[in-house]
């Protein structure tokens, strides 16, 4: 069985596998780590895999044509996202007309968001693989062997939605989700024999960079993200600390090139104990390769002292606002003093935080807006980000957005600019999308521009040599953003337009 893994062309540089899907100003372009997984799931079920990243490639939808071609699959798995999905399926539908006989599959979290209204977008698209979906793609691998693939064959396959032949919406029973996370092979493997490791870039790491993650399942309930209820739940399930180790080994023996690894996971560090666990086998195997965690501000001085022996350089954390009560409102579980001293905690460890900010939230004000920008400067993060508030389909803001008619589009190419970047889609009381927008932009100028930021950006990249590669390629791509921040305006009339069946 040949089946084919695509992250499909879109805009250059469009991160389709990030949290919040779009060309970033930093330059990053995120792994496409869904499908990564997928590949490596469905290579140890003995199928014959090609994983094609069309954007890291600079790949166009003829050379996809070609591919389709050339390589003669059985199935093509085509990723998803929110801004990107009139497009995506597109691609899906060009390549099922390319080659007939191959299952059109959708994954993702916007396909598994709105499934009907995704499959109603095209009638070349067979099917929507829903949530986690690597023991999804295997099963309907097993099947397509076996025969045509009737109504009555898929609606026994959990996790997958579908029209049978008149027309009618499918949806069978969610799938049960993978338990034992150490049965995966290593992401880095997957990458390494199909990808270009040097086409990846996240602006906070050194580069290159290799992206893993370590668990899945998130139990904190943050109304804004995606991930939790449109793709692996709010149950935590984490690899064994060994398994984990045993990947930096093979990253350390095979992928020398690698400068630091980057474990992606939506709260890392949720079980100090295995964190801890886990930092102790990194000194005891002499693991050499610097790493970045992303993790919540609830870390205590102990365990980061201990990510810090390990080799830690850096945490990403999700401060969001530094008001209380937005903080509540968005189910942060998280307060402004808490923040506070994690940042004070962080610096007596020695570890650097990559702070993330989001405008936009539930009791957003201009005030609590300053009361954000007043924090980052005082935390004065290695990196900083201002991010407008975006809501994506399946999640409690883009419901509270709709429901209470903030929502000014339903059309998803206004989720991104004409260039590609955030698109705010939501007018608060007293706060419009592109105030939020303006507000980033400037917050981002007066963080970066400081006096006291350019200071300390300066020193610690003299003092670290190891920096000036990953500074030099952020800055040149954020330079144009820090001083012509592009006006918010709809990128409606130049994506390529809706699908038709």
């Amino acid at each position: 069985m040949k089946i084919l893994m695509l992250n499909p062309p879109f805009l250059p540089k469009f991160s389709r596998f990030s949290r919040s899907p779009a060309v970033t100003k930093s330059g990053t372009l995120y792994y496409p780590i869904w499908h990564g997984y997928a590949t490596g799931w469905l290579e140890k079920h003995g199928e014959d895999v090609k994983l094609v990243d069309a954007v890291a490639d600079n790949l166009s939808r003829e050379d996809c044509v070609k591919i389709v071609k050339d390589y003669q699959p059985d199935m093509v798995v085509t990723y998803t996202s929110t801004p990107s999905i009139y497009n995506d399926v597109e691609v899906a539908a060009l390549l099922k007309e390319t080659r007939p006989e191959a299952l059109a599959v959708l994954s993702g979290t916007h396909a598994t968001s709105l499934p009907e209204e995704t499959l109603r977008l095209n009638s070349n698209i067979d099917v929507i693989a829903r949530k986690e979906y690597d023991e999804t793609l295997v099963q309907l691998a097993k099947k397509l062997k076996e025969g045509p693939l009737t109504s009555d064959i898929l609606a026994m396959i959990d996790g997958i939605a579908f029209l049978d032949k008149q027309g009618q919406f499918v949806q069978t029973k969610d799938r049960a989700n993978l338990e034992d996370l150490d049965a995966f092979p290593f992401l880095a493997d997957v990458f390494k024999r199909h990808l270009t490791i040097e086409n990846y870039f996240y602006a906070h790491c050194r580069y290159p960079i290799m992206s893993i993650f370590t668990s899945r399942g998130c139990y904190a309930k943050c109304n804004f993200c995606v991930y939790p209820d449109q793709m692996f739940g709010r149950v935590h399930r984490q690899r064994s600390p060994q398994n984990i180790v045993d990947e930096f080994l093979y990253i350390q023996k095979e992928l020398p090139q690698v400068k630091e690894v980057l474990i992606d996971d939506d709260t890392f560090s949720v079980r100090p104990a295995h964190t801890q666990e886990f930092s102790e086998l990194m000194v005891k195997h002499n693991v050499k390769v610097p790493w970045t965690a992303e993790c919540r501000a609830n870390l205590t001085k102990n365990t980061m002292e201990a990510m810090k022996k390990a080799g830690c350089r850096l945490i990403v954390v999700g401060f969001e606002s530094a008001d209380d009560q937005v903080l509540k409102n968005m189910l942060k579980g998280m307060t402004f003093n808490r923040m506070k001293k994690f940042v004070d905690e962080a610096r007596e460890a020695n570890i650097l935080v990559h702070a993330c900010f989001m405008a936009g939230n539930i009791g957003e004000t201009k005030e609590t807006l300053e009361k954000s920008l007043a924090f980052a400067k005082e935390v004065n993060a290695d990196t900083c980000q201002f991010f407008p508030m975006m809501v994506y389909p399946g999640t409690g803001a883009y419901n509270w957005a709709k429901e209470n008619g903030y929502l000014r589009s339903t059309n998803f190419r206004d989720w991104l600019d004409k260039d590609g970047l955030h698109n705010c889609v939501i007018d608060l009381p007293g706060l419009t999308g592109e105030e939020l927008v303006a507000f980033c932009d400037r917050a981002r100028r007066e963080y970066y521009l400081s006096p006291k930021f350019l200071s300390y950006k300066l020193k610690y990249v003299l003092k670290n040599p190891k920096e000036i590669k990953k500074t030099a390629m952020a800055a040149r791509t954020f330079a144009k953003h820090l001083f012509f921040p592009t006006p918010q305006k709809s990128s409606s009339t130049s994506m390529p337009s809706q699908p038709t069946s």
